[in-house]
């Protein structure tokens, strides 16, 4: 892969460049994880995750064609725990089956396409010699975490199938995260091949402010993994005391705090809530420092948080509706792109000017 002098014009990049071409492909990509990570909150909310029962990258592209081949996929979902203990008991029928079926295979094709969306252009621009040098290595180690995310998914879905009655929280946690990751280096990536684009050669570093809000932001994110994977959600629908307690009672601590800050809803669900004004106030900090080179970026992380904040204690509120907690995931997804935004600006040289 090497690099290459792709012409200009007097604003930066022309409309027909190569890097231009990069850059709009992996923003799209990114676009595509974002859809792909409100898919998996609705899976999840609708517990649908443990509806296909075996893994086939290949073949299961294809969903049952026939009355014959639902029964069989609807008899190998009745081998599982939660059939056995939950949904046979509640009655489940061949078309409750193809309900959360459709969301489990639209969730797996979508990480086909996105699959595809990445490796085909990738191979393409790499065969044409378009990849910039030094950024061959970077586009390999995303498509490499793609690949990857792919086998957490498997393993997460896994661990519900033979003794518990839904997946671990902890492989819920690191298939999420990871979905995040791939976000925030997709959209990274992106920006530092726009610079590239126009003139601005310099990648962006992660300076120790930047590190210290992602750090921040990632506990958040995955004690937000945690609440959904434990269903601690549903541990109290008041705000902002729980269940008329600042520190609800409840909390199991009989194997050890440890435990219980990975384990129990309530602790987990409690920490969350109360976390997100650590995130807010360092996500402040962050979009006053950058807002001199770029207010539409500073604008973004401001309103990604306030929205998020809100959706929160609405989704507590009303007990968990559907619909406010797909968005409240949703809305996690873009807290994050617009951090990886401003953490990147914050990381620019900053004698050179500003593109935004």
């Amino acid at each position: 892969m090497s690099s290459f002098s792709p012409p200009f014009d007097a604003d930066g990049i022309r409309s027909t460049s190569p890097i231009t071409a990069l850059v709009k492909w992996l923003l799209f990509v990114a676009f595509l994880v974002f859809i792909m990570v409100i898919v998996g909150g609705v899976t999840r909310l609708t517990e649908s995750g443990l509806s296909i029962t075996e893994w086939k990258p290949i073949m299961g592209a294809l969903p049952p064609l026939s009355e014959a081949d639902w029964l069989l996929e609807f008899e190998k979902y009745k081998q599982i725990p939660e059939y056995i203990e939950i949904n046979g008991p509640a009655g489940m029928t061949l078309q409750d089956f193809k309900f959360i079926y459709f969301w489990e295979w639209i969730h797996r094709l979508l990480g086909r396409i996105i699959g595809l969306a990445f490796a085909l252009p990738f191979f393409y621009f790499a065969a044409k010699k378009a990849i910039p040098k030094g950024y061959g290595w970077r586009l390999t180690g995303l498509l490499f975490l793609g690949g990857l995310q792919g086998f957490i998914g498997w393993w997460m879905v896994s661990s519900g199938l033979s003794e518990r009655t839904d997946v671990s929280h902890f492989r819920l946690a690191t298939h999420l995260l990871m979905a995040l990751f791939i976000l925030a280096c997709l959209i990274w990536t992106a920006l530092d091949l726009h610079r590239l684009g126009a003139q601005r050669a310099r990648p962006a570093r992660v300076t120790n402010l930047g590190l210290a809000v992602a750090v921040i932001l990632f506990i958040q994110l995955l004690f937000g993994a945690y609440v959904a994977g434990l269903n601690a959600g549903y541990v109290s629908n008041s705000w902002p005391l729980m269940n008329d307690k600042l520190i609800p009672e409840g909390i199991d601590f009989a194997r050890g705090s440890w435990a219980a800050i990975h384990n129990d809803p309530y602790l987990t669900h409690f920490i969350h809530r109360w976390w997100a004004w650590v995130t807010v106030a360092f996500l402040i900090i962050l979009a006053r420092k950058i807002r001199a080179q770029s207010r539409l970026a500073s604008v973004a992380i401001h309103s990604a948080f306030g929205v998020q904040i809100l959706l929160g204690i609405a989704t507590v509120l009303t007990g968990m509706n559907i619909h406010l907690a797909i968005l409240h995931q949703a809305v996690g997804a873009l807290v994050v792109a617009a951090t990886a935004w401003g953490v990147h600006i914050l990381g620019r040289d900053n004698s050179e000017a500003a593109l935004e």
